[in-house]
């Protein structure tokens, strides 16, 4: 009886500990010093969006990409903010412009809603960049939270009518997917700006390689020993080259990569931004899910939200009191209670996209257009960095210690000619690849096996 109650102590046990682990990224629970920012971030979306939402459908207007909408919330509530749990202010930039945005994404209103509001977020990433922003992921995964510079934010509004024509015109860019741009006031004047954008990576598929990147090689590189113990890092252009990677699309998915990618660093460069990356994926399909990386790895919580009707702005103290307990008394619960969502193969409104049409990415292809053994999920990041006074400091501070070729700080049309060369150099077959490495190897009179040891791609020429 004993050893029966200890077994089903440990078991127990394991299972908290399993149920309190998270995988990607950490735990945001509360304590948790981005705990409130979260809460906030996620109440002004559902609130601010509903709004916008609620309204008939018009045509955009140019006040429209300048709108500001500003709600205030507190425990008490009022006519206008339903009762929150802290006291925040919550401002929505150009509501109208990003509800034609996500239509244009094809995201259903309401399934955006419950995405992102109906289980409140817990799971956080830190940036894979020195850019000190955070992530926060959605509860299936498809959406990302992503504060921002107060600087990236006034670039965007800038640049806010151009992008919209842009994803109008190019209903497939590979630019990253915007969906909201807004910003929490906390108490004491604190202000956070972040946008919503869209995951690259899917719900349903382990992603067993992941790079970023650029096209030049000055701090391009991610420790090669770290990889030991974080096997899933974000690797780099050093990384890529130094494993003689190729991004496998035979002549037809070439073809649309490469044109679309085209149109869309000319937009970047005429935009005047820089230091932008291509984010890649790789899903292996022999392996598939075997190392089950987000399977019941996150945690999400849901308050009880019986008592969080509009009310009058002036309630009791135990009224306060009693909103304080029905959230803090919020029960977490293990994200494996929806995993029926993050193990769908089907992701809302990507198949309509050329690049997430194979199973929400792009499957890897032959020199007949068959299909090969990877999935790639890529897109280009970072696009709101402008090339500003800072950076041109930057260009020539570091220029005098290295080759300006290889410098990720330079002006925008060079930044995105280079780009261009390197992701164009780098997307072949594997029977061209093979090709060039026989003729590399007559050239040199050397065997083909040990033009393929040397690692002999021609995409190292252009760095």
């Amino acid at each position: 009886m004993v050893q029966e109650d200890a077994a089903k102590s440990r078991k127990k046990r394991k299972e908290f500990l399993e149920d309190d682990k998270v995988l990607v990224g950490t735990k945001v629970s509360e304590g948790h010093v981005n705990y409130i920012l979260a809460y906030n971030m996620l109440t002004g979306i559902r609130v601010a969006v509903s709004r916008t939402t609620a309204k008939v459908d018009r045509e955009l207007t140019d006040n429209d990409f300048k709108a500001k909408h500003k709600l205030a919330f507190d425990i008490s509530g009022n006519e206008l903010t339903p009762s929150a749990k802290y006291d925040f202010k919550f401002k929505d930039y150009a509501p109208w412009v990003f509800r034609h945005l996500r239509q244009l994404f094809r995201l259903d209103p309401a399934d955006y809603l419950i995405s992102l509001t109906s289980k409140y977020i817990v799971s956080e990433l830190g940036s894979p960049g020195k850019s000190g922003s955070f992530f926060y992921f959605s509860r299936d995964y498809r959406f990302i939270i992503k504060t921002i510079h107060h600087s990236e934010h006034k670039f965007l509004l800038k640049i806010l009518k151009e992008y919209y024509q842009h994803v109008k015109a190019n209903p497939n860019t590979l630019i990253s997917q915007f969906y909201g741009l807004h910003r929490v006031k906390l108490p004491y004047g604190r202000k956070i700006h972040f946008i919503i954008m869209n995951n690259l990576f899917p719900p349903h598929r382990d992603i067993h390689q992941t790079f970023d990147l650029k096209g030049s090689t000055i701090g391009r590189d991610y420790d090669e020993t770290k990889l030991e113990t974080n096997k899933h890092a974000t690797m780099k252009d050093l990384n890529w080259l130094r494993r003689d990677k190729h991004i496998s699309l035979g002549p037809l998915k070439r073809s649309q990569f490469m044109k679309q990618l085209e149109i869309d660093v000319k937009l970047l460069e005429r935009l005047h931004v820089m230091d932008y990356s291509l984010l890649i994926g790789i899903h292996d399909v022999t392996k598939g899910n075997t190392e089950k990386i987000r399977d019941n790895t996150l945690t999400v919580f849901t308050p009880d939200t019986q008592m969080l009707e509009r009310t009058p702005s002036r309630l009791e103290k135990d009224r306060r009191v009693s909103l304080r307990r029905a959230f803090s008394s919020a029960n977490q619960q293990s994200l494996e209670h929806v995993m029926d969502i993050l193990r769908s193969n089907e992701v809302p409104g990507k198949k309509n996209f050329i690049f997430y049409a194979d199973d929400g990415g792009f499957r890897a292809t032959d020199e007949n257009n068959m299909p090969l053994g990877e999935i790639y999920y890529l897109g280009v990041i970072d696009c709101l960095t402008h090339y500003s006074m800072v950076k041109k400091l930057e260009t020539f501070w570091k220029g005098l210690s290295h080759s300006r070729e290889k410098l990720s700080a330079i002006p925008p049309t060079e930044y995105g000619e280079r780009f261009f060369k390197f992701i164009t150099s780098i997307v072949k077959t594997p029977e061209v690849v093979r090709s060039e490495r026989n003729a590399l190897a007559s050239a040199s009179n050397i065997n083909p096996a040990a033009a393929e040891e040397s690692g002999a791609g021609s995409s190292t020429a252009v760095l």
